[in-house]
């Protein structure tokens, strides 16, 4: 298999995966439906080599004012949230061990986000705004096992941790961490159509958190799956349509949730992506790709149709 085919990367959470401001607590959790599936995600090199990769995704969403939100260990009436999240990953690929491409990864995080939600004081209600910018909770694969059924269908397996390494404050509306650790198993499928210049990805997956120790709030377990469906052309460009939902497994608990039956929230959304591969002296496979996933649906969740992810990958 030829190294110029391979783009993968660690599926945040998906930042990416995967992504920050909010707990399901708050309307959101880790993951952005559409955001974790990239080309080749299915495809984990033979070759040891070292996979570098940048992502930048911009949310901006609200959960209508009709609803409670629970957010930092409070009743919010409606919430408002605006993030940018940089996640800087590098994979190290390990080789072929019994017809098992083995790999491991790291994700150093950065956010910045801004929220607002309304709460009740007395018998009025009051606004207000809370905003952060800081290194986000850390995310760790310590182990992406791959295997090649032929030269145009692959798997990855991978067991993803987050840890609570970001500063948390209780009763704050924006927090550069979700005080849980969350544990992610997940599959990715990539079947490749090279006469065609066509190409399908797909990324389920499982999120599971402890419980938040200063709010006594734990989430329930959210099921996530995002698919694409890619043309690349002998230019180097692509195009495709992705289509993501995230989906909570069961009710939330807690003195909170408790109140609002469960907090139980899901989405859908699709949108279009753009990709670009080239080669970085001649030999160095670079591939981009810049992504619009608009919310379809959304309960009890962030809905946005500004939801935006860029992306850069090199390996070496």
């Amino acid at each position: 298999m030829k190294i110029r085919r391979i783009a993968i990367a660690v599926a945040l959470a998906g930042a990416c995966c995967t992504q920050p401001v909010f707990a399901t607590e708050g309307g959101l959790g880790r993951p952005v439906a559409g955001t974790s599936v990239l080309s080749g995600v299915g495809v984990v090199p033979p070759e040891e080599v070292w996979i570098a990769s940048i992502e930048e995704l911009y949310l901006d969403g609200s959960i209508s004012g009709s609803r409670q939100v629970p957010v930092g260990g409070r009743s919010s009436i409606g919430l408002n949230g605006e993030v940018a999240f940089t996640l800087a990953t590098l994979v190290r690929t390990w080789g072929n061990f019994g017809g098992w491409s083995l790999a491991s990864g790291f994700t150093l995080p950065y956010v910045w986000e801004l929220a607002r939600g309304t709460f009740a004081v007395g018998q009025r209600t009051a606004t207000t705004s809370d905003r952060a910018s800081n290194l986000y909770d850390l995310y760790f694969t310590p182990i992406l096992a791959g295997w090649h059924f032929s030269q145009t269908d692959h798997i990855a397996l991978s067991f993803n941790i987050w840890a609570p390494t970001g500063n948390y404050e209780a009763g704050a509306l924006a927090n550069p961490s979700l005080n849980t650790w969350t544990f992610v198993p997940q599959i990715a499928y990539t079947h490749l159509m090279p006469k065609y210049g066509l190409e399908f990805d797909a990324v389920m997956g499982f999120q599971f958190y402890t419980r938040n120790s200063a709010t006594n709030y734990q989430n329930a377990p959210l099921f996530t799956l995002d698919v694409m469906g890619l043309k690349k052309f002998a230019n180097g460009w692509g195009a495709g349509i992705v289509m993501g939902t995230v989906q909570q497994l069961g009710k939330d608990t807690g003195p909170i949730p408790d109140r609002l039956d469960g907090f139980v929230g899901h989405d859908f959304t699709v949108g279009p992506i753009l990709t670009y591969g080239m080669k970085v002296a001649g030999k160095a496979p670079l591939s981009m790709s810049i992504r619009w996933v608009p919310s379809v649906t959304s309960t009890n969740r962030l809905s946005s149709t500004k939801t935006f992810l860029a992306t850069a990958t090199l390996v070496f």
